[in-house]
């Protein structure tokens, strides 16, 4: 059993080993367009004779395709090492991606390559104003909404408060008062009760 657990033990470290026989740097580049990019594949070990190959995907876990030489891809060699360096000509945004480097099938650990937009600041403030103008109309359209909203609910309770108005409350008395005509009540009512063909005091 224990030779056995020191067997897995080795092997382990031997894969550890040879997944870290390869470096590449560096690990990222963040340029703008038209920069030139050079990226290094470096070992842990001297490999008398060995040639590199180099390889692009899109994404770290995507199909890759083998780099030629040509006018944009320059490769540079070392005294032991051909292709040890990948020289990237005038970057375009479509040359960025993952670059990798390969000796012996096995794999460098990938340099990433982000090519950046170049900034127009006539477009970017024009947008800036936009979105700030978008903001204040949003803005407004809710206020209206809002006050809408309040008005109408406002008309639906003067509504509902005519139609159940209570009725104005009758009075009994109403008509009944008696005119005193300017005098006290009880003291002129003997003026008033005489009968019709009664001379006046004063007659």
């Amino acid at each position: 059993m224990r030779w056995l657990l020191a067997g897995c033990c080795g092997l382990a470290l031997i894969n550890i080993s040879v997944a870290m026989l390869i470096t590449q740097k560096p690990r990222f580049y963040g340029v703008k367009p038209k920069r030139n990019v050079g990226i290094y594949c470096l070992f842990s070990k001297k490999i008398p004779q060995a040639t590199v190959q180099w390889y692009k995907a899109d994404k770290y876990n995507s199909q890759k395709k083998k780099i030629e030489a040509g006018e944009q891809f320059v490769f540079h060699s070392s005294n032991l090492t051909q292709n040890i360096l990948l020289f990237i000509h005038r970057l375009q945004i479509n040359d960025a991606g993952v670059y990798f480097c390969k000796l012996n099938n096995t794999w460098g650990p990938g340099t990433a390559v982000q090519v950046g937009k170049p900034l127009d600041v006539t477009k970017a403030l024009y947008r800036t104003k936009m979105k700030d103008a978008l903001i204040i109309l949003q803005g407004l359209v809710l206020a209206v909404f809002i006050a809408a909203l309040l008005l109408h609910k406002r008309h639906l309770l003067e509504k509902t408060d005519i139609i159940y108005e209570e009725p104005e409350t009758d009075h009994i008395y109403e008509g009944l008062a008696i005119e005193t005509c300017g005098g006290d009540l009880y003291e002129d009512l003997c003026v008033y009760a005489q009968p019709e063909d009664a001379e006046a005091p004063w007659e």
